[in-house]
């Protein structure tokens, strides 16, 4: 039976471990400093000696020499030379090999051919763009957060992605996408979910925190904080949502009003009857309370009307 080449099950490699930083001593700065400046000044007396020793060409040849290799010597000396600020590092690579990453601030001599990249360890803040995204129930909104982070791990920071700074920010942007896309913009739009963008800050910046955390860790970076710094419906349904957030509020504060004049002439009436001040039927009980009711929940002042006749007139 012949099997088609697509069908054949592929063995897939297994992924490359995560690089580890790991210490370099360096050399004092200063102690190859003076090496250097000896073989300068020795290559310069070298070829000083040239004028001196005439027509001999043999030890000609041999002082030029011994400046050329001298001077070759100084040259390449200086070429190790680092400085490492404080809050800053140097990974160190020797012909594609990684040997390690110095830390301590200070000058610093290592061999020429390694090659010295500065990797930041300060903290570094992402003030995010504004997005356009849609959240749980689907209404477009615009969203950014600030997030500060630092590298943790210089050697998977170079050596585990490309150009993690730029990988810093589009992760930033993929969590920050999906946090809103499993939140409601505000309470009561769903009941799937209890928390909301706008008003479960705390606990969403803690979720961002975590899932930038969890993106991030790969790159050798650790998020310090994060949280929302622009949230506001997109412009096309503001106008919408800004009204219903209007009747919402009346609702709320209509409820409020009701409900306090509705203990208001609860406790006028059981006073009236306690005191014994007047005895009223249930007509007339009904009739006290529609008015009371009248007086405590509208929206204008009302005008009272004196009954200048009997109660029952």
């Amino acid at each position: 039976m012949n099997t088609s080449p697509s069908l054949l099950p592929v063995d897939r490699a297994p992924s490359r471990p995560a690089s580890l930083e790991r210490e370099f001593r360096a050399r004092g700065g200063f102690t190859m400093l003076a090496f250097a400046v000896v073989a300068l000044l020795s290559a310069v007396f070298a070829f000083a000696l040239i004028g001196a020793v005439g027509r001999n060409v043999g030890a000609a040849v041999a002082c030029a020499a011994a400046g050329l290799a001298l001077l070759v010597t100084f040259i390449l000396t200086v070429c190790g030379f680092f400085v490492v600020s404080p809050n800053d590092s140097r990974v160190l690579v020797l012909f594609g090999t990684y040997r390690g990453t110095e830390r301590r601030a200070g000058f610093w001599w290592t061999n020429p051919f390694t090659s010295k990249r500065k990797v930041s360890l300060r903290a570094h803040t992402l003030n995010g763009k504004t997005l356009k995204v849609n959240d749980l129930v689907g209404n477009p909104i615009d969203i950014a957060a600030v997030v500060v982070w630092q590298v943790r791990d210089t050697a998977q920071a170079l050596f585990d992605v490309e150009a993690y700074e730029s990988f810093v920010e589009t992760q930033s942007e993929a969590a920050i996408r999906d946090l809103a896309s499993r939140h409601p913009y505000d309470e009561g739009h769903t009941a799937e979910t209890t928390t909301s963008l706008r008003g479960s800050r705390d606990q969403v910046a803690k979720e961002l925190e975590h899932a930038l955390d969890e993106r991030l860790r790969r790159a050798g970076v650790e998020v310090l904080e994060a949280r929302l710094s622009h949230l506001a419906y997109a412009a096309e349904i503001a106008g919408a949502m800004l009204q219903r957030q209007q009747a919402s509020a009346v609702i709320a504060a209509r409820q409020k009003i009701v409900e306090g004049a509705v203990g208001m002439v609860e406790h006028a009436l059981d006073m009236l009857n306690e005191k014994k001040v007047v005895v009223l039927d249930d007509e007339r009980r009904a009739q006290m309370v529609q008015n009371l009711l009248v007086v405590l929940c509208a929206h204008e002042n009302p005008t009272p009307v004196v009954n200048t006749g009997t109660m029952y007139g």
